[in-house]
């Protein structure tokens, strides 16, 4: 349970998201966290790093063999997502008159 405590932390599995295309720096990982402390985001990176999800190089913050492994496992939940996002659409939406 404690890969769930870790990954259901605030902002943890944003930051997780957007290394999955390639490392980045702690200033592009803010700006595409909008709303995202620097504080917060320094815990997390240092959270993720000493569990072994990311490590930081010379190109910035990037995810491991397990973040990568991660990354992979958390695709369906992605595709889920797209679907439920459509369903709440189509929801919303006023029914058509025939």
């Amino acid at each position: 349970m404690a890969a769930m405590d870790l990954f259901g932390r605030r902002w943890a599995l944003r930051i997780l998201w957007e290394l999955r295309s390639g490392p980045l720096g702690a200033r592009a990982l803010l700006a595409r966290c909008e709303g995202m402390s620097s504080s917060v985001l320094y815990q997390r990176l240092r959270e993720l790093t000493s569990s072994g999800i990311i490590a930081q190089s010379t190109e910035g913050y990037e995810l491991t063999r397990l973040g990568t492994a991660l990354s992979h496992v958390l695709r369906p939940l992605d595709e889920w997502a797209a679907i439920w996002a459509q369903e709440q659409a189509h929801e919303g939406e006023e029914p058509t008159e025939t």
